[in-house]
């Protein structure tokens, strides 16, 4: 099975006799904010971290037949979890590089290979991330284009490069050399510049790439059955592992954690084939054999008495369950006086929205291949927190840093937390435990129970408005009973005190997109009520959810068209434009009568006057069985 090698990939960059790299410096990464997810690590790895690399030549374990002569690396420190950032990544690199997508590979989320830029979390990766990688490959370009006018001994401006092809801008010249020719018995390292250093980035208009509608890089893997999956992995040696958790399934704080055990009866399964062996440190119990359906069956019949756990909280009734937990207040914003707007408003509304706990439910329940041999652990792991998972790891086992890599593959869609790290906590510890490579997968029941819920909220808004009919005054507390998760095998191995633990993650999008006048944000920062953490953008969902069913009893307490009465009250230009857009979903639904064919010709008319004036923004109509229109 042809696995990625990142150790060896990164030490083959390092020497490559034909090679342009654009590094950055070994540093500690960023200690998290206070109230922020995170680990805080001080290890600083001891070779540069590696932004791009153009290869001229081939060289093993670098070859690739597919560019024969020279071809692109690009590293980013964030992972693709089905949204398809290893293409957009790719279209950006390869655009300000100006490169053909065929000679451009990305490396995602491999700890030793890939920069440590943080977690794979709210949606950050192109807003944040890929800044510098887009940096890293112009700094790349521009250094390219200047041994190129050395070379012919003409200006950098009189050149000119496309896919990799850099020629003269006066036509009657028919010089040219490819990126791989300039790199030639040469090896060059750039530093990546600071974020106040000036980049020469591509103009937008000269885009070619960007902005285009490209095929997604990872579909033909998995539609041949390639390797593209962490479930897929096998190693020599590898035998298989399953764990047994205590029963109190979604809780992650009580002194009872990590203390639950009772009795652990291990020739229960004495007589079972396949060299089963069983591990138990703490509350964390696994069985490990040679073969899967043998591991499987000694998961089932290990003998295992626990000791009586404390009820959990009851969460029947979310409501009361939310306001009841302990809080600490975090004011956010407080503007104008809200208190004497609202006693002064014609209409004063008072709503509290329940957001329910949901499960992520992964198609894929998690797994991982952990393999300890000679002082080092190698995890084969879908984690969308690569670096962060590392340090967890070993906190759990005190290996060092240096001694931990993580090997990133795809694995089933998480949006937030599912067990993808727990799991390779668990292969870890049974592949150290037996001196051999260990598989672990989840049960679907273990995913599902365990899995960090998708936390329940509360957001509690009080708003007015004036005799107009105008936005006047918003009050708008939320409580979100969070926090990232901490890693069970830390827990149940006693590696940790089952603490709660309070994160400041319910602000996100608790500031309203409308224009009130005076307004007061309050966060009641806690701690979780149960094993919680978050699903697709932390708690800005449902707060938004709460900002616009607010809005829309507003808009019918002023009797006011309800998109009409949006777009009046935003001051965001394209946050209008999504309105229109919004707007005009709800003609899917429409058929082909003359009621809804009137529904449609009224909806277009207001679309094209409220695009008219918001400056001609474009919005498209979507009705069934019809083309799609752009207005104007």
């Amino acid at each position: 099975m042809n696995l990625p090698q990142p150790k060896e990939m990164l030490g083959a960059l390092l020497a490559h006799p034909d090679a342009l790299l654009v590094v950055r410096e070994p540093s500690a990464a960023p200690r998290p904010a206070p109230g922020q997810p995170g680990v805080a690590s001080d290890y600083v790895q001891a070779t540069p971290e590696v932004f791009i690399a153009v290869l001229g030549g081939s060289s093993e374990p670098l070859q690739d037949a597919r560019s024969e002569g020279w071809r692109v690396l690009a590293f980013n420190g964030h992972v693709d979890l089905g949204t398809g950032i290893r293409t957009s990544l790719a279209q950006i690199v390869a655009e300000e590089l100006d490169v053909p997508l065929s000679r451009l590979d990305m490396v995602l989320g491999h700890t030793n290979a890939a920069p440590n830029q943080g977690p794979t979390i709210a949606s950050a990766t192109i807003q944040i991330s890929a800044v510098p990688l887009r940096r890293a490959a112009a700094q790349a370009r521009e250094h390219l284009l200047t041994l190129a006018a050395r070379q012919w001994n003409v200006p950098r401006d009189a050149l000119r490069v496309r896919d990799g092809v850099i020629r003269l801008a006066d036509a009657g010249d028919s010089r040219r050399l490819h990126y791989g020719e300039l790199l030639r018995g040469q090896h060059i390292r750039l530093l990546l510049a600071p974020p106040d250093q000036e980049v020469r980035l591509k103009p937008a208009e000269e885009y070619r790439i960007v902005g285009q509608t490209v095929a997604r890089v990872d579909i033909p893997a998995k539609a041949t059955g390639e390797l593209s999956f962490v479930h897929d992995v096998r190693v020599p040696g590898m035998r298989h592992g399953r764990v047994i958790r205590p029963p109190h399934p979604g809780r992650d704080a009580g002194d009872f954690i990590g203390r639950s055990l009772a009795e652990l009866d291990r020739e229960s399964i004495a007589h079972l084939p396949g060299n089963v062996q069983v591990v138990a440190q703490g509350d964390f119990i696994g069985v490990v054999a040679d073969r899967e359906e043998q591991a499987i069956a000694a998961m089932r019949a290990l003998k295992v008495r626990w000791k009586p756990i404390p009820a959990a909280p009851r969460l029947d009734k979310l409501e009361a369950a939310i306001r009841a937990n302990p809080s600490t207040a975090r004011p956010l914003i407080d503007e104008g006086d809200v208190d004497a707007a609202c006693a002064a408003a014609a209409t004063h509304l008072r709503r509290s929205y329940v957001w329910p706990y949901q499960m992520h439910a992964s198609i894929g329940p998690s797994c991982a291949v952990a393999d300890f041999s000679d002082g080092r652990l190698t995890v084969w792991t879908g984690t969308q927190n690569p670096h962060m998972l590392r340090a967890d790891l070993n906190r759990l086992l005190r290996l060092g840093e240096d001694r931990i890599e993580l090997v990133r593959l795809e694995a089933a869609g998480c949006y937030g937390r599912n067990c993808a790290d727990d799991v390779c906590a668990d292969a870890a510890l049974l592949s150290i435990a037996v001196g051999a490579p260990v598989r672990v997968q989840l049960t679907r029941e273990q995913e599902h129970q365990w899995e960090p819920k998708g936390t329940g909220q509360l957001m509690d808004v009080s708003a007015a408005i004036d005799a107009n009919g105008e936005l006047s005054a918003y009050d708008f507390a939320v409580r979100y009973p969070s926090n990232d998760a901490p890693l069970l095998a830390l827990l149940l191995t006693g590696a940790i005190p089952a603490e709660p633990r309070t994160l400041e993650m319910g602000d996100r999008t608790a500031a309203p997109p409308y224009r009130y006048p005076n307004r007061r944000i309050v966060c009641h920062d806690m701690a979780p009520l149960v094993r919680a953490s978050w699903l697709r953008g932390v708690s800005a969902l449902p707060n938004s959810f709460a900002h616009d069913c607010m809005i829309d009893e507003l808009a019918h307490a002023a009797g006011a068209d309800p998109v009409e009465y949006r777009i009046r009250h935003l001051d965001d230009a394209r946050a209008g434009a999504r309105t229109y857009v919004a707007a005009s979903a709800v003609l899917i639904s429409i058929d082909g009568s003359e009621e809804g064919e009137g529904e449609f010709q009224r909806l277009a008319a207001f679309l094209r006057e409220q695009s008219a004036r918001r400056a001609n923004l474009p919005v498209f109509l979507y009705g069934e069985r019809r083309t799609i229109e752009k207005v104007p």
